[in-house]
């Protein structure tokens, strides 16, 4: 099984999915933007188009990848990535079905102003224009398909350590996050 913690950049989804992680027994933490990464390292490099996610290869090979690692290891993986473009979760999540992955879907939410307050506070990364970059794209998403398609944990109260409670009681339960 994945379960996949998507939600803006800044939110904490690698935060929470460490935390999941250790909630959840055996399960890994893969990271999506690893591939995203490997292909960034490509020379000469691909032809740049603004974010990895927009190279074809890439949803593929998360695919494969998490297809790969579970294959290899069983378990259960906690994949932390943004992913705002409806095809492009299309994509995946169609893929990883194909192979007969189950998925559970979690979208970590807080509202833009707490979202810009962590972003521009961030005693680890520091104040990231990047990550203020998609605070509008990510609200547009969740407005017309992302908090339909998962499961959203509201996290403008809660910590990290209360978001991965939420998430592996839900998956340990097989129910819905509350």
């Amino acid at each position: 099984m994945i379960v996949w913690v998507n939600g803006t950049h800044g939110v904490g989804k690698t935060t929470t999915s460490r935390l999941v992680q250790e909630r959840l027994p055996d399960a890994r933490v893969l990271d999506a933007e690893k591939v995203g990464e490997t292909l960034m390292d490509v020379s000469p490099s691909l032809p740049w188009t603004g974010n990895f996610q927009d190279w074809d290869p890439w949803r593929p090979l998360v695919v494969e990848t998490a297809r790969r690692v579970l294959d290899f290891a069983g378990g259960t993986l906690v994949m932390p990535m943004t992913v705002l473009v409806e095809g492009y979760w299309r994509e995946i999540s169609d893929g990883l079905a194909e192979h007969g992955i189950p998925v559970r879907h979690f979208v970590l939410h807080t509202d833009p102003d707490t979202l810009r307050h962590r972003i521009l506070h961030d005693e680890v990364v520091g104040p990231s224009t990047f990550r203020l970059e998609y605070v509008d794209r990510y609200a547009e998403a969740a407005r017309t398909w992302l908090h339909a398609e998962g499961e959203v944990v509201d996290t403008t109260t809660i910590g990290p350590a209360a978001a991965a409670d939420r998430i592996a009681s839900a998956v340990l339960a097989g129910e819905p996050a509350r």
